[in-house]
């Protein structure tokens, strides 16, 4: 009788191991990813708020600090991360055009992205933590890096040169309660 009751535990452990299998659930290999939604803010304590479909960095008080958008955040592997607005409905990405290269807002929801899809790359971005900083380079354009100018109230873009003074690529990124 001992020996039936191992075997059953056996086959009971291999069928539980088949079925929570990420190959077994999710035939097509994209694993589902967890949206975390962040408050993010420059250095020079600049929120991103939406104006006429167009993510701008500025300076919000009173009552406008009810326009302040939340980051959502869906990470893909250590320090590589999809990111998006409005409960991820909306997608950053980095669009190259001729000589141009610039940040845009994509209906896409970043809970259906995939990392493995080379046309879903201009959606990821690389952190990098320097102390209480972050800063977010494009993998679809290397050496892009999301940015805010020193002025308030200007849009949110990206830059290759992250050391330029009229530039800012360090922002503060937390975890929304």
């Amino acid at each position: 009788m001992e020996i039936c009751r191992g075997s059953r535990s056996y086959l009971i452990s291999l069928l539980l191991f088949l079925f929570h299998s990420d190959a077994i659930c999710h035939p097509s290999g994209k694993r589902p990813y967890k949206m975390q939604t962040f408050r993010i803010w420059d250095i020079n304590q600049k929120t991103f708020y939406l104006r006429n479909n167009q993510l701008i960095a500025g300076y919000l008080q009173g009552p406008n600090t009810k326009l302040e958008e939340k980051i959502d955040v869906v990470p893909i592997d250590p320090h590589v991360v999809f990111l998006g607005i409005h409960e991820g409905k909306l997608s950053l990405s980095c669009v190259k055009s001729g000589d141009e290269t610039r940040l845009q807002l994509e209906a896409v929801n970043i809970t259906d992205l995939n990392k493995n899809k080379e046309q879903d790359k201009r959606f990821t971005f690389i952190c990098s933590e320097n102390g209480p900083t972050t800063s977010f380079e494009s993998a679809a354009c290397p050496g892009w890096f999301l940015c805010t100018a020193l002025e308030a109230d200007r849009p949110v873009g990206l830059t290759n040169k992250p050391e330029e003074p009229t530039m800012v690529t360090k922002f503060y990124f937390q975890q929304d309660q």
